[in-house]
């Protein structure tokens, strides 16, 4: 879809690495998922917004979650920080109990 939008190969695969993380997160915490793609615009630049959601366990501190190294399953930690970075706009809510939605746009450089 970035491709097809204009998006150059670098910006594809960086867009395609947060969804991989995005993904993983979602398996990894939530079991189960879904992640939603969509061509956007903003003042006729175009761009690709996805929204990942589960009804997973939440996370109980976002600005833990968001911090470089931390993380609850033993990984390194990078993950939702890393995200943020290669996107251009990025969000997310969560609930304990209820689940995480994080949404994400890349804009055409």
């Amino acid at each position: 879809m970035a491709l097809e939008s204009g998006f150059s190969a670098s910006d594809s695969t960086l867009l395609a690495t947060a969804i991989s993380e995005l993904a993983r997160n979602i398996v990894s915490y939530a079991g189960r998922g879904e992640i939603v793609l969509r061509a956007t615009q903003n003042c006729g630049r175009p761009g690709v917004t996805v929204v990942a959601r589960d009804d997973g366990p939440g996370i109980p501190s976002i600005e833990q979650a968001l911090r470089d190294g931390y993380s609850t399953s033993g990984s390194i930690g990078l993950g939702l920080p890393g995200v943020r970075r290669l996107v251009d706009e990025f969000e997310i809510v969560s609930a304990v109990g209820q689940g995480t939605t994080v949404t994400v746009r890349k804009w055409k450089g």
